[in-house]
Parts: structure tokens; C-alpha cells; sequence
């Protein structure tokens, strides 16, 4: 609860001097709008570190596969960071680059997940009768 207050807090103070500095520096707006951003991402992040910690748990309890979860991961990561990316993208007035951004980040995810997806195919085919 305490870090969402912070992130809450981080945004309203931004946003209050964003307003404040666009009508006399403009250019200075979209820095501060990125250091807020920076800033919410760590909070955001640092949560997940536990999280992380605690699926890489279960994963070595059930025996499950860990190169597939590490999969997941990355592909989670690669979602947050081009989300991120493409909402400053936005945020700059640059909906071209951004949508650029968003394409490349949904290839990169589509290619990692080649090896899950073969796997998955590989359990189906064993399971059909031949």
C-alpha cells in the first residue's frame, strides 16, 4: 500500500509541475515527465523483483521447465519497457515512432516465444494417438 501512495504521489506532484512549467518552458515539461517516469518504473520494478524471486520458487519446487519461465520474464519485461517507451513516444507528440516501437517489441516478443510454442506442440503430438 505504501509504494502505490508513492507512485500515486510521484504523479500528482509531476503533473501539478508539468502544468506549472509548460506555460513558461515547454521544452523542460517532457524531461520531467521522464524523470517522473523513471522514477514510478524503479517503484514499479522493485516490486516485481519479489515476485520474480518467488515464481523462480515454485518453478524449481514442480520440477517445471525453468528456461520457459525465464522466457516469460524477458517477454513481461520487453511489455513493461515498450509500454513505457511508447507512452513517452506519445506523451512527445511522436505517435509515428511509437507505433514503430510497438511493432518491433511485439516481433521481439512473438520470436521468443517460438521455443514455448514448439514445446507446446511437441506435448500435444505425443499426446494424439498415432
Amino acid at each position: 500500500m505504501e509504494d502505490v501512495i508513492k507512485i500515486v504521489g510521484i504523479a500528482f506532484i509531476s503533473l501539478i509541475l508539468i502544468i506549472i512549467i509548460k506555460q513558461y518552458r515547454p521544452e523542460f515539461a517532457l524531461y520531467l515527465s521522464l524523470i517522473a517516469g523513471i522514477l514510478i518504473l524503479y517503484l514499479a520494478l522493485d516490486n516485481l523483483t519479489n515476485v520474480i524471486q518467488l515464481l523462480k520458487q515454485i518453478c524449481d519446487q514442480s520440477g517445471m521447465n525453468r528456461q520457459f519461465l525465464e522466457i516469460l520474464i524477458k517477454m513481461t519485461g520487453i511489455a513493461f519497457l515498450a509500454e513505457f517507451a511508447i507512452s513517452i513516444c506519445k506523451d512527445s507528440g511522436e505517435s509515428a515512432i511509437a507505433s514503430k516501437v510497438e511493432l518491433g517489441s511485439k516481433a521481439i516478443i512473438i520470436s521468443m516465444s517460438i521455443p514455448i510454442i514448439y514445446n507446446l506442440l511437441e506435448i500435444i503430438l505425443n499426446i494424439l494417438p498415432s
